[in-house]
């Protein structure tokens, strides 16, 4: 069977000779134009790109240049192989090995790469047991002690809020099950994220199905209405939620907060060093006695100033 080729450009031998030399083309065509200059077509073979094997080894070594550490992606490289891999195909590269060629040429390219190492895997009431410790332990102790102290207002923080799953079920848990109990209180939600694409999909708020089968009926039938088979969420819960383009390593919302849920992001993908100091940043913008929520696979650095209320809920220890 004849193999299928994608086109890539048209140029000259001094041109072709150029890409050969830096590796960036295995096939070529040649014929001569009507002034007898030869003209050569670079051309790959329709494939995939990056291999298992070459992709694991690349992101071994990249991943500790952009302060990520490989044991975080060993079960989600995938994903940014695609994204690689399509850049690859962008570039009119061959395979992985010219892309570092080019990653060396061109050092702003490893902004986009570690945009590519984002990984956004998300849904509704993911780890359950998660949401019901907040439901029943924390958002009752948190709207106990804001009513004591007469300030009235509760303020959370989504970091890393991908398409709005997470922020929007802490929306409608305080509306539908706790809000009936605290009816004065101030509460607001910040979520934020890197990606302006996915921080676009928060504005519509609709989902498949897929990505709320694991919320409660009750949150389920009054949070959401069917449309053009997805489900949107309803008005008086979307505006429970403020989203904001804003990169965790670069800056953090000012706060303070009563509750951070920072999951499967800082502690799961950065390195160590980098861990420290940017927890460094989370505890600053958290009140004390307020709450910061971690990944369920997730581990705190030892010797942090927080109590532990279960695997992954950590409260801030006064003083």
């Amino acid at each position: 069977m004849a193999k299928k080729f994608r086109i890539l450009s048209l140029c000259n031998g001094n041109s072709y000779r150029s890409q050969m030399a830096k590796g960036r083309t295995n096939y070529l065509w040649g014929e001569c134009d009507p002034d007898n200059q030869v003209l050569f077509i670079l051309a790959l073979p329709l494939k995939e790109t990056v291999k298992d094997r070459d992709s694991i080894q690349f992101l071994q070594n990249i991943l500790p240049r952009l302060s990520f550490r490989w044991s975080g992606y060993r079960k989600v490289y995938g994903q940014v192989c695609k994204r690689i891999n399509r850049r690859i195909q962008e570039l009119h590269l061959t395979d992985i090995r010219c892309y570092q060629s080019y990653l060396e040429e061109h050092p702003a390219e490893l902004e986009l790469l570690k945009e590519f190492c984002r990984i956004t895997i998300s849904r509704f009431y993911r780890d359950r047991v998660v949401f019901e410790v907040l439901e029943k332990q924390v958002l009752p102790f948190l709207t106990e002690t804001v009513m004591k102290s007469k300030e009235n207002k509760l303020w959370c923080w989504s970091a890393g809020c991908s398409s709005g799953e997470e922020p929007y079920t802490l929306a409608l848990l305080w509306a539908i099950r706790t809000k009936k109990r605290a009816s004065l209180i101030d509460f607001r939600i910040q979520a934020t994220d890197t990606s302006s694409d996915v921080l676009k999909r928060t504005k519509e708020a609709c989902y498949a199905s897929s990505s709320i089968r694991e919320l409660p009926e009750d949150l389920k039938s009054n949070g959401f209405v069917l449309r053009n088979g997805n489900y949107c969420l309803r008005p008086e819960f979307r505006d429970l939620v403020t989203f904001e383009k804003k990169d965790i390593l670069k800056s953090l919302p000012e706060g303070p907060f009563h509750l951070i849920l920072c999951r499967n992001l800082v502690f799961t993908y950065f390195e160590e060093s980098l861990q420290m100091e940017v927890l460094t940043g989370l505890k600053k913008i958290l009140v004390p006695g307020g709450f910061l929520v971690i990944g369920a696979h997730e581990n705190l650095p030892p010797k942090e100033n927080f109590s532990e209320w279960g695997k992954c809920i950590f409260q801030k220890l006064h003083g």
